[in-house]
């Protein structure tokens, strides 16, 4: 991962811009401006696929509850769209500097986020229209792209725990490291998942697809920010 290290100060990548420095407020300001676009036009993109029925008179009903799948496949993508958006703000707030290999995993993400709306394509329309060879691989293509995006997370949390200098002051040193794991969740249920659709019923990893948003919402705060509320409510 290239991380550039050789600055002026020892531990700190040659190329990232130092938190109060004059660059820093344009460099961070331009990137979650970037972002948030980007983030906007993938959740613009999913609503295409929803398109009406092309069916005779009185038939519309019938035709719109048939295109159950097409609405699941929106819901499944859109949650995950939403919280990959709040994770993105939550990491980027606390983050007090910018780097080339800060933007690079951040353009990972969001490169890897913007296959969804093809992913989502995919599945909505062979569980529509298609045979169960077709829906088998359907499923394994939404989760190679759940597997991309997780990964590119991966990395994104990788780089952050490696370049604490980059975070403000009050961030635990070791929040981004154990964020790994968040990411690394969905990595591994992303390839079960896929290997489950295709090999025994997609079905399957529909389910599992449709769970995988409700576990980064509840933890959207990162796994510290879950720990204190157990401990609060406790």
């Amino acid at each position: 991962m290239g991380t550039g290290q050789g600055g002026d100060d020892a531990g700190r990548p040659a190329d990232a811009v130092r938190p109060g420095g004059p660059d820093l407020r344009s460099e961070t300001s331009r990137l979650l401006a970037f972002s948030d676009g980007v983030f906007a036009i993938v959740i613009t993109l999913l609503v295409l696929d929803l398109q009406p029925p092309d069916v005779g008179r009185g038939r519309m009903l019938h035709a719109l509850v048939e295109q159950w799948p097409a609405y699941l496949a929106y819901l499944t993508s859109y949650l995950y769209v939403a919280v990959s958006w709040l994770n993105h703000r939550t990491t980027f707030h606390r983050v007090a500097g910018s780097s080339r290999g800060l933007q690079w995993w951040n353009l990972a993400v969001l490169s890897s986020t913007a296959l969804l709306p093809f992913a989502t394509s995919v599945v909505s329309t062979t569980m529509q229209h298609g045979d169960r060879s077709d829906q088998r691989a359907a499923v394994a293509v939404y989760g190679l792209v759940g597997v991309l995006l997780s990964g590119a997370w991966l990395g994104l949390y990788h780089y952050l725990g490696r370049h604490h200098d980059l975070l403000h002051p009050a961030v635990p040193t070791g929040m981004y490291p154990a964020e790994r794991l968040r990411a690394l969740v969905g990595v591994v249920a992303y390839v079960l998942a896929g290997l489950l659709g295709f090999l025994v019923a997609p079905p399957i990893a529909l389910i599992v697809y449709l769970a995988l948003p409700v576990f980064y919402a509840s933890t959207s705060e990162g796994l510290y920010g879950l720990r204190r509320r157990v401990r609060g409510s406790g």
